[in-house]
């Protein structure tokens, strides 16, 4: 390959990590539970914490402690965002109406539910090709391999860092972001 082409191809994968790592969450607009639109932007200066959550799940309890998080620290920036999805063995087969009452009903989740989502392969919603690619988001690869993995991300909208399904959401490493 002479120079040039190398030199070429140098800039095209340059080009694409800096376009990689300026997209943030402020980027996307997803529909809540109730199916409205739903502008990330709005969530700009705050800390976020976006899960993938399902109903039926060993992990289902970690609601309680997603719940009880969003209730410490939500006057201080900081927001979870649930996205159920059934991508693992059918553990969220309910309707956006089914799953809200089940959360309401059962865990008193108060922070923002959105619509049922798919996490991974060929039908990847567009927030979370962003989150589990390095490619899309410009910091590292993180595939989402079960229900309740935690994404972490700060205040101008960039990932930061995720915490894995078995880690609950009030783990040494989420508390420590937080404070």
């Amino acid at each position: 390959m002479n120079m040039k082409k190398v030199l070429f191809i140098l800039s095209l994968l340059l080009c694409q990590i800096i376009v990689a790592q300026e997209k943030t969450l402020y980027d996307f607009t997803v529909k809540d539970i109730d199916g409205k639109e739903f502008d990330m932007s709005q969530l700009k200066g705050k800390r976020v914490l976006i899960v993938n959550v399902a109903s039926k799940c060993g992990f289902t309890p970690q609601y309680k402690e997603l719940e009880s998080l969003y209730q410490e620290y939500k006057d201080k920036n900081f927001i979870v965002i649930g996205f159920p999805a059934n991508n693992f063995f059918h553990q969220e087969p309910g309707t956006n109406d089914q799953i809200k009452a089940f959360c309401t009903l059962n865990y008193g989740v108060s922070f923002p539910m959105m619509s049922k989502i798919s996490v991974k392969g060929k039908d990847i919603a567009p927030i979370y090709k962003w989150l589990t690619m390095k490619s899309e988001n410009g910091k590292f690869d993180a595939p989402v391999k079960w229900n309740f993995q935690k994404f972490m991300i700060d205040e101008e909208g960039r990932l930061v860092d995720f915490v894995p399904t078995k880690q609950s959401p009030r783990c040494d490493k989420i508390i420590n972001w937080l404070k």
